[in-house]
């Protein structure tokens, strides 16, 4: 039986540099990174970070029920009310039971349990808050998303680390391939000791999206995830098993490694996780197409950082536009690839893949074409 096309029909971003997809792609395509001094790591060896700022996240959620959700899970609903507006859908008419729901998280909500034991410790039982769970576990972006959108299928809250945003992506889609869902609400939010990002991204069967009338922005191709089983934080050095998640994401697309035009990388701007993936691009793509690595302007979004990336390198198919890395001005001696620094490139881009290599040794990547 032939496999339908999976289609992204929408996308909703909050990220450090935009409170949307619209202001997030312009901050990114800027090349400047908004870090900053953060006060709650005032006194830390690294005291800056890349934050969401100049949003209040319960006005912008509206009603009596933000006061049991953490952080995370309102950059969740945020983006995941964006994404299905641009969809063209509207949860009061759809069919709610064939609607799912996929958000990865790498933490959770490790802000709030903290806040919870720092106020248990010097305040007393009577200083917690009673919906100090809802605060703090990691299906709940998933949960309230469900409930505000009334969606009552499927509910996966998946934890891959820094590849969580990929992995919801690729569950949500095999859900779809499978018969499970009409329509997926997938993607991944973080906010660790600070808010951080979220994106959300409106998945469904490509024939289903055109039958509506909708325009589908990208399809998702492929996908591949494998597992380093080297160490906790380091990457294998070798960076083979790395590489079988790509050849798994380019199989799955039935590509040839020629055929992608356009490759956004973890890019974690660290030692070794860089040199082991500039060597995995350098020869898993031989043709040195455009580099980028969102991170210089975004920080490392951990859980979201997968799903944000994801919606960039969709925004890349659909503008042809490249986004320059930040704050690099050339790669490193002995990194055989094409990294786009200093302004936007321009270039045609039908086919992209977009990598994501989390703790543990988790790696996945996607593989996305233009419809």
């Amino acid at each position: 039986m032939k496999r339908p096309a999976i289609a992204v029909t929408g996308l909703g971003m909050i990220t450090p540099v935009g409170h949307t997809t619209d202001t997030t792609w312009d901050g990114v395509c800027a090349g400047v990174s908004p870090a900053r001094t953060v006060p709650e790591l005032l006194g830390c060896e690294v005291d800056f970070a890349c934050t969401v700022s100049g949003i209040d996240l319960d006005d912008a959620v509206g009603g009596r029920t933000a006061f049991r959700m953490g952080r995370y899970v309102k950059f969740a609903l945020l983006a995941a009310r964006e994404a299905v507006a641009d969809a063209g859908l509207d949860p009061a008419h759809w069919d709610g039971t064939r609607v799912a729901v996929v958000v990865g998280t790498s933490s959770g909500g490790s802000a709030g349990l903290t806040e919870q034991a720092v106020a248990l410790e010097r305040r007393g039982p009577g200083a917690t808050s009673p919906s100090g769970i809802l605060l703090t576990i990691p299906n709940m972006p998933a949960a309230e998303i469900a409930i505000g959108m009334r969606a009552t299928g499927p509910s996966l809250a998946p934890c891959t680390a820094c590849s969580s945003g990929v992995t919801a992506l690729s569950v949500a889609r095999d859900m779809l391939t499978l018969g499970q869902c009409d329509i997926a609400i997938a993607g991944a939010t973080e906010s660790i000791v600070f808010p951080v990002a979220m994106t959300g991204l409106v998945l469904e069967r490509a024939d289903d999206a055109r039958a509506r009338g909708a325009v589908p922005r990208a399809l998702i191709a492929g996908a591949g995830a494998t597992t380093d089983a080297h160490h906790p934080t380091s990457p294998h050095p070798s960076g083979d098993v790395a590489r079988a998640a790509v050849d798994a994401a380019l199989r799955d697309a039935g590509w040839q490694a020629e055929d992608v035009d356009h490759v956004n990388a973890h890019g974690t701007s660290t030692p070794l996780n860089d040199a082991t993936e500039a060597a995995l691009i350098g020869r898993s793509y031989p043709h040195r197409p455009p580099v980028t690595a969102p991170k210089g302007v975004l920080g490392h979004c951990m859980g979201a950082a997968g799903a944000i990336e994801a919606g960039l390198t969709i925004l890349t198919l659909q503008h042809g536009v490249v986004p320059p890395i930040a704050n690099l001005d050339a790669p490193e001696p002995g990194f055989d690839i094409d990294c786009v620094t200093k302004t936007p490139r321009e270039v045609p881009v039908r086919r992209a893949v977009s990598h994501s290599f989390g703790f543990g040794g988790q790696n996945a990547v996607i593989a996305l074409q233009a419809p």
